[in-house]
């Protein structure tokens, strides 16, 4: 059975404090594994997620600030030390390369595994494959910044009563979907379009196109809010969002289910982001991200999402 599911294993911005170790994140996607921004104590974090290195595909890294990359090297040396038996390939900045070599051979150890570099440079498609077509767009930070966007491909749901309507069962329903008709009853006739799952990841960036293109039609959207929204100005001098910005940004993609995190530690109370981002209209799915939390993405049975813009 597939597994669909957001881990998250560190949830501070900055600095990190007693409850919240700084950022890292894996999606679970079927037989796959993406790691985003491995934060410091990542390594631990995964341990206590029950996260082994084994389950990591793919990484992902936003930007080459500390509390989203300082964590690489353990984990690049765990991957090697676990001698994961298939190759892992991390996705980073073009801008940063220096800083990911640097990490990735920050100490000595014994390379066994395949870890292949795909560095970002522009807006675009980073990898398809059967389960998913994975892209990044630019936003916006002091340093570069990628956002990535994961999309499922679209498929058919069949519809029992239309099979049993026109008389078609057992091996002839694989055969109407393999070949779309069997005498004279098309695909269309015994089912409905389903559209792919849609997440998205976003991290340090003020308001900027780039948050509205991943955002949109997202079953499950990730998102930083370091400031509550009193903090506005500060958040923008810094590059950050709010909890009532990235909720804005939710309620108008049509998002399904909204995690919010990375959080300022001057803020000791998570349930005012969930306030806020209730105030600025979003109304779906909300989570205010703990560490060690686990989040299904939300699963479709029908045509009901917003069209893909691309």
């Amino acid at each position: 059975m597939s597994v669909r599911e957001f881990v998250v294993l560190g949830t501070a911005s900055q600095v990190p404090t007693r409850h919240r170790n700084h950022n890292g994140y894996l999606l679970r996607w079927d037989g796959e594994g993406i790691l985003f921004d491995p934060g410091e104590g990542t390594q631990r974090q995964m341990l206590r997620a029950g996260v082994a290195a084994h389950d990591i595909d793919r990484i992902c890294v936003t930007h080459f600030h500390g509390d989203h990359s300082l964590g690489l090297a353990g984990v690049i040396q765990r991957i090697n030390l676990d001698q994961v038996p298939h190759p892992v390939t991390a996705h980073y900045p073009e801008s940063g390369r220096r800083f990911f070599e640097r990490l990735r051979y920050a100490t000595a150890y014994r390379e066994s595994v395949e870890l292949t570099e795909a560095p970002v440079a522009v807006d675009g498609v980073l990898a398809v494959t059967d389960a998913y077509t994975l892209s990044a767009h630019r936003l916006s930070h002091p340093v570069e910044s990628y956002g990535y966007r994961l999309v499922e491909p679209d498929g058919r749901r069949m519809l029992p009563d239309r099979l049993a309507e026109h008389g078609i069962k057992g091996p002839d329903i694989g055969r109407i979907q393999r070949e779309g008709a069997l005498g004279g009853v098309t695909l269309d006739d015994v089912s409905e379009h389903r559209p792919g799952q849609r997440f998205a990841f976003i991290m340090d960036t003020r308001l900027c196109d780039g948050v509205h293109v991943l955002a949109e039609g997202c079953d499950l959207l990730v998102i930083e809010s370091t400031f509550l929204d009193g903090d506005e100005r500060l958040a923008a001098d810094h590059g950050h969002l709010t909890a009532g910005q990235a909720a804005r940004v939710a309620r108008d993609a049509g998002v399904r289910h909204l995690v919010l995190t990375h959080f300022s530690q001057r803020y000791d109370d998570p349930a005012v982001f969930e306030t806020q981002a209730r105030a600025a209209g979003f109304e779906g799915g909300l989570t205010v991200a703990r560490d060690l939390d686990r989040i299904p993405v939300p699963t479709r049975h029908h045509a009901s999402a917003r069209p893909d813009p691309a």
